[in-house]
Order: C-alpha cells, then structure tokens, then sequence
C-alpha cells in the first residue's frame, strides 16, 4: 500500500528520516562526550524507545509515572522523570517501577521529596533524585545557586532517597541561530551557579542534566552539562523547521488527510481537525495557521474545529474532493498524543503499524 491510499485521518512515520536523525544525535553527543537521556514524550512509542537506546542513549526520560510504566517495558537501566511527583497514589507505582529500573526524580520542592521519601521507606525502594533548577525558562526550578544547594541539603537528611544531581531546562533557548546563541550565553551562567552551590555543600554533581532539543546541539557550549534530554528531535516539526533546526525532508511525521468538501466558496474541507492535529499555533516562523500542506504552494490550514479542518489557498481550483493532502504538524509532540497508532512508511509504502503505547499517559 502506497503512503496516499491509507484510510484518513492518519499519522505516517518516515523510518528512513526518524533513523536518520537519531543518528545525527547519538553522533553529535558521542562527539562531545555528553549522555544522551532522550525525551520520550514526543513519540510515546516502545519500538522508538528501543531504537534509542541501541544508539547508546544512556536511559530514558518521561513525564508522568504512567510513560515511566510503559517505557519500563523497553528494558531500560535507568529512567528520570523530568517532572514533580506528588500524590501517594502516583509515587506508589512508581516504587513498582523502582523495583525493576534505576528511577530519577526531578523535583523542586521538600514536600515532592517528603513523599518519594515516605512511600520509598515503606516499600523498600530507593529513589535518585535530581534537583531541578531554573536556567531562564522560569516554569519549575528554584534559584540556581544557594537554593539549589539549601534543597539539595535537605532532601539529604531523608532516608532512601539519594540526590544524584541537577537538572533544569533550556525552555528559553529559542529562536534562529544567534538567538540561541545569545541565550545559551546566558543560562551558562544559571548552571555554573548551580554547580558551584552544589559542589560546595558536598553534592553530587554526577549528573548534570539539560534539556530541549531547539538548544540540544549547542548544549558542548554549555560548561558542566552531563546530559541532555531532547525529545522533538526524533520527528522533527514545523516548529524546529522555522528555527532552522532541520529540513522539511528532516520531518518525519506527516498527517494524511482528506479533502472531504469544497462547497462553500473560498474554502476547502479536510477530515482532519483539533483532534488529529491539536490546537497548537506555532511558536515560530509564521505564528499563524496549524500545519504546512505539503502538496499545494500557498495552501494553509487557518482554522481547526473537532473534526474539520479549513484549508484557504490563492488556488482553489487546485483542490477536490477526495484528494489526499500530507501535512506537517506544527508540535509534533501533542499531535502523536492524539493517535492510538502509526503508519510506518519507507520510500512511500507503507511497511506496518506501531502502537502509541504511552498515549493518554497524563498522570
């Protein structure tokens, strides 16, 4: 079956370009001596997983305990949630998880540690734990510098909880080149504080640990950095594409979808609306529309209800009913979250499906 005859809406996945770009960032951080932890929120999908880490990825990041238990079927050694846990419920699975699989936590706060603590002592597992600092995206993190370390203290003082590092992430790294240059720049300085309080309250700075893939190959930049942590990277999108972090042919994922009316004058219909796509607008380029049609110069998609999606373009003309249009998402990561599975492409054909196993995974 060719690319064009599966039934839409659907999502196709590029092998030949997602293997291509796990490679161009496993070689990029064997080059620079960093750990590759990558995020698997983008992709939410074992076989994705598993190819990452037979590129040396050094284990694996999640979001929430649920992608923790999914992903813990891949076999990985180790696996850090960049995200704070609170709730008995929650940090009770994710002592099962502890049981089978090195578990980081990234936290910001003694009540997230009190309770990792508290389940922890109770079922006889012991969590790693990293302090989350912020660098200049101010959405979690204490103060780099002595806060980072005042926690870090304390967090000491629980049983079965060790503090194995520091992470933040590089959300404010953004932009084109000088941009993210710039801003590289000046986080540097956020990690260096860090550090330095970490190193001189006698913390471990094991791990470092940075994230996001627009700042992923400048992170050799960054001085103390162990890690990284991108996730979009894998497929690529159209926000990474108007950063000029990637090619259109760099884009893996394509939405196929179908032109189902052209009834109404000035506008075409697809099957595809916010529930294939989400409502993401793009943070960069453009800042307008929901996807690049990749078909028809001068087509865009402007304007998403559930299940319609309005197309305006300078030629209608060009469209009809029943035409199937590939399009590119422009946050990948969301668009996934909204599939069961994929189709899986080479050179056009479809070859198979795969699961979205970590789908829906919110909690």
């Amino acid at each position: 079956m060719r690319v064009n005859d599966v039934s839409t809406p659907a999502v196709v996945v590029d092998l030949d370009v997602v293997e291509r770009n796990l490679d161009r960032m496993a070689t990029y951080c064997a080059a620079h001596g960093l750990g590759l932890r990558p995020h698997t929120k983008t992709h939410k999908m074992l076989e994705v997983a598993r190819m990452q880490l037979e590129r040396g990825a050094l284990g694996l990041t999640v979001a929430k305990v649920g992608e923790a238990e999914v992903m813990a079927r891949t076999g990985t050694c180790q696996i850090l949630v960049a995200h704070p846990i609170l709730g008995e419920e929650k940090v009770r699975r994710l002592a099962s998880v502890a049981a089978d699989v090195d578990v980081l936590v990234a936290l910001d706060s003694l009540e997230a540690a009190e309770g990792l603590a508290s389940v922890a002592q109770r079922t006889g597992c012991t969590f790693g734990v990293l302090v989350e600092f912020d660098s200049g995206s101010h959405r979690c993190g204490v103060k780099a510098g002595e806060e980072c370390a005042e926690l870090g203290k304390a967090i000491s003082a629980f049983k079965c909880v060790q503090v194995r590092g520091l992470m933040t992430y590089f959300g404010s790294v953004w932009g084109d080149d000088q941009q993210r240059s710039e801003e590289i720049a000046g986080l540097s300085a956020n990690v260096e504080r860090a550090i330095d309080a970490f190193r001189r309250a006698g913390l471990s700075t094991a791990i470092v640990s940075g994230g996001s893939t627009p700042a992923a190959l400048m992170s050799h930049m960054i001085p103390g950095i162990t890690e990284i942590r991108p996730g979009t990277y894998v497929f690529n999108d159209l926000n990474t594409f108007y950063q000029g972090l990637c090619t259109l042919d760099d884009c893996a994922v394509r939405v196929m979808t179908t032109v189902v009316s052209t009834c109404v004058p000035g506008q075409v219909i697809v099957d595809a609306g916010s529930k294939v796509f989400s409502s993401d607008l793009l943070s960069a380029g453009p800042k307008r529309g929901y996807g690049r049609i990749m078909e028809i110069e001068g087509a865009a998609l402007l304007k998403l209800n559930e299940e319609h999606g309005f197309v305006e373009a300078d030629d209608y003309g060009a469209f009809s009913v029943g035409q199937t249009l590939s399009v590119i998402p422009n946050h990948v990561c969301t668009c996934m979250n909204m599939h069961d599975e994929v189709y899986l492409s080479r050179r056009g054909e479809i070859i198979g499906t795969w699961n979205v196993a970590a789908r829906g995974k919110v909690r």
